[in-house]
């Protein structure tokens, strides 16, 4: 099974930079997006083969998330309990018989970190529900995680100590969860690889020179680790200032 997550920055405006050319030529079974800033009714994609769920932030051209996946699920749900996170339209979960795929834009701290508080209490309520998930079966859970978890997911580390992002209270969040039962698949197939990253800022010449953080993520249950066969990221694809990101399970 091959899946793709990309933060699109804005389905609309990616649509006319190649994402319909990205779309048929990974034909994945599940492709996932964040960030697609829109509301029901501005954007129809005709996809053939696919279904699709679509989770709308209340704020227009914020936030938001969607799925795309040839395989009808067995239940779809939207955000976790009653909190911000749905009105943000930042979650959805598809139930399958063997799995849980849920896709996620987690919230950004900003830049003086003033939504760093909500953040963490997010990343504890997440943790708690992919969890439960995972109790059941086996979790994909994939997206935007605004979060650069170690040194060499990012480019310029010791200068971003700190920064939103990279504090040291996210990344020990991303450690938790990791030490729960789950596994970053990228990190798991290129242990030690560097200069991969999934991010790069619309400064100029950033992309071109590669100074990115790596915050896209594919990350499993650890018991179904062994059936990861591919996990990359496909930094040439433009429309956004983040790429996609790719996973293939047997």
């Amino acid at each position: 099974m091959k899946f793709i997550s990309w933060n699109v920055n804005g389905i609309r405006a990616c649509l006319k930079k190649g994402f319909l050319d990205f779309f048929h030529e990974m034909d994945a079974d599940f492709f996932c997006i964040q960030e697609s800033k829109c509301q029901a009714g501005q954007v129809e994609l005709e996809l053939e083969g696919y279904e699709q769920y679509w989770n709308y932030a209340e704020k227009k051209g914020y936030s938001g998330t969607a799925i795309f996946t040839k395989h009808s699920p067995l239940s779809v749900h939207y955000g976790v309990g009653e909190d911000e996170s749905q009105e943000e339209g930042r979650i959805i979960t598809l139930e399958y018989a063997d799995f849980y795929l849920v896709n996620v834009y987690t919230p950004n701290s900003q830049r003086d970190l003033a939504r760093l508080p909500l953040r963490l209490v997010w990343e504890d309520r997440l943790a708690l529900y992919l969890k439960e998930l995972d109790a059941k079966k086996p979790v994909v859970y994939c997206g935007d995680l605004n979060v650069a978890h170690m040194e060499i997911d990012l480019k310029n580390a010791k200068s971003n100590i700190g920064n939103s992002g990279f504090t040291y209270e996210e990344r020990a969040k991303m450690t938790e969860l990791l030490e729960s039962g789950f596994v970053d698949t990228f990190r798991y197939k290129h242990p030690n690889e560097t200069d991969h990253f999934t991010w790069w800022s619309y400064m100029n010449k950033v992309r071109e020179r590669n100074i990115g953080w790596r915050i896209d993520y594919f990350i499993v249950s650890e018991r179904i680790k062994e059936q990861i066969t591919t996990a990359t990221i496909h930094p040439h694809i433009m429309g956004s200032d983040h790429c996609p990101i790719e996973l293939q399970l047997k």
